[in-house]
Parts: structure tokens; sequence; C-alpha cells
């Protein structure tokens, strides 16, 4: 099978050329790595001696960029993986997803295991991901454990390519893109099993840098599950409870915030979202607004 690595950025030139060059220790090297960016100033050139790097470039925002990596792709590969700049991926990550893919043909989508997530605190560096990996790996039980998602978590999710078949990320969930990543896969539910698999694993270090406005975030908190739900992709009972749990964070962490988290920028964006939907408007692209 041909694997394509694509790798949307913004605004991270050495992390992702800290990425590429970790790229090259992986026991199945990808076929291509795709570097989504919306113009040359993100990026930088590096030389790999295991596999070719592209540049490709277009509309800012997690959904364009993926967009520009699938139509890059074309019908050349059998396995499309993103993975965000700030994931660092274990030594046999893509030999895992490859095996994954071959032998389950039902398989439309392949989610790993994130074993440290820097995007729920102040965020992990290099040389702790590294370590967790390692310590990952002695620890790792004998028989890995195979859960179905109603859709993939976005720093590091395979995809079947000939599932995609015309569709598209919903470029309509601009910048950040917040649930985008649920939004695609869930609907390749239909094309195939969207799983989360134990035994392949990463750290995804949580960068700060390149993240949108606290309020412009907490907007698309509230918006984007209810832009979903009407859409149709996502349910209810998933998109809800998502937008509740983050909501009541951003009023309870707000009177003692986070050093790393705009927790009023959020709540703003909250209310202001939720003054929106009272008055019946759903759209996710304010924020371009604020």
């Amino acid at each position: 099978m041909r694997i394509l690595v694509a790798i949307p950025t913004v605004g991270r030139k050495v992390q992702v050329g800290r990425l590429l060059a970790h790229l090259e220790r992986q026991a199945r090297l990808p076929d291509e790595v795709v570097v989504s960016a919306p113009d040359s100033t993100h990026v930088e050139p590096i030389e790999t001696s295991g596999f070719p790097v592209s540049f490709v470039f277009g509309r800012q925002g997690s959904s364009a960029q993926r967009n520009t990596a699938i139509e890059h792709a074309g019908d050349r590969f059998d396995i499309i993986t993103f993975l965000d700049d700030d994931f660092v991926p274990a030594d046999d990550y893509l030999e895992r997803i490859e095996a994954e893919f071959v032998e389950h043909p039902d398989y439309a989508v392949v989610m790993g295991h994130v074993i440290k997530d820097g995007a729920r605190n102040a965020g992990i560096d290099w040389p702790e991901a590294l370590s967790a990996i390692a310590e990952a790996k002695r620890a790792a039980a004998p028989d890995p454990s195979i859960v179905d998602h109603v859709g993939a978590y976005g720093c590091n999710m395979s995809i079947r390519a000939r599932c995609i078949a015309g569709l598209r990320f919903d470029e309509r969930l601009v910048l950040y893109g917040w649930q985008e990543d649920i939004d695609f896969t869930s609907q390749l539910r239909t094309r195939g099993r969207v799983v989360g698999i134990s035994s392949i694993i990463g750290v995804h270090l949580g960068l700060k840098a390149g993240r949108v406005s606290g309020v412009r975030f907490g907007y698309s908190q509230v918006v984007n599950p209810v832009y979903l739900i009407r859409k149709g992709t996502v349910p209810a009972s998933f998109a809800l409870p998502l937008m509740m749990r983050n909501l009541a964070a951003n009023v309870v962490r707000s009177m003692r915030p986070e050093p790393y988290v705009d927790r009023r920028g959020r709540l703003r964006g909250n209310l202001l979202a939720v003054a929106h939907l009272l008055t019946g408007r759903v759209e996710p692209e304010y924020i371009l607004k604020i």
C-alpha cells in the first residue's frame, strides 16, 4: 500500500522541520509527505533521505489545508495519514497503520492512541514526548484494544483513500476548524468502520503557537457542534455533551484561569455564540469577523 502523510501547518516552520526529521525514523517510511500551509513563509526547505516532501499552498484553515492535501494526493495513494505538526508518532506508527488496513478491509479510518495530550495542559516538550512513547512501549499490553468511534481525533488519523470518494472537509469550519475532524470522519462510517487502536501510539505536544484567539475558539466551541447537528453528520448525543462540558469548564475556570488558556476569552466567545443561537443564527464562519 502507498501511504501519504499530510501535515497542515500555520506559523510553526521549526516544528514542521523537526517532525519531518523524526519521520525518517519510521520502520515503514511514508511514500511521500505533503506539508499544507497558507504560503511559503510558514515552511522552510528540508532535505530528507527516506521519502520525498512536497509543499502545497492555499487558503488558511485546518479544513481548507486538509482539502488542499487531498487534492494533491489525487488517486496515487491507498492511505492518507493526517498528522498535526505537533504530533510525535512512535517509530512503528506507519507500519502498524498499514498492517491494520491490510488485515481489515472494512476499516475506513484508523486513529492512534494519544498517550499524552498537551492540548489538555500547558503542553509537552519533545524529550518528554519521546520518553513517554518509550515507556508506553515497555508497558504495552499484549492484546491491543480496538474501539469504534463516532469520528477520529484529527491530530492523528489515517483514512483509506478510496473511501474519501469526493468527500471534503467542511470549509465553513474556518481557521482552527473545531470539530472538522469529527465531522469529516463521521461521514465515513457509511463506508467502513472508524476505529481507535491502542497499540498505535504517539504524543500530541499541544503547542500553543498558531492557535486562534480565545474569543474565536470559544465561539466555535458552541456554534460548531450545533451546526454539525443541524447538518446531520454528528449525533446530538455526542455534540451537545461536548459543548456543555466546554462551556461549564470555561465558566468555572474563568474565576482562576490557567496561564496557558484564555478562559475568559473563551467564555466571552461562548456567550456571544449562545446569543446568536437564540436568534437562530448558526454561522461557524462568523469568527472571521471577531
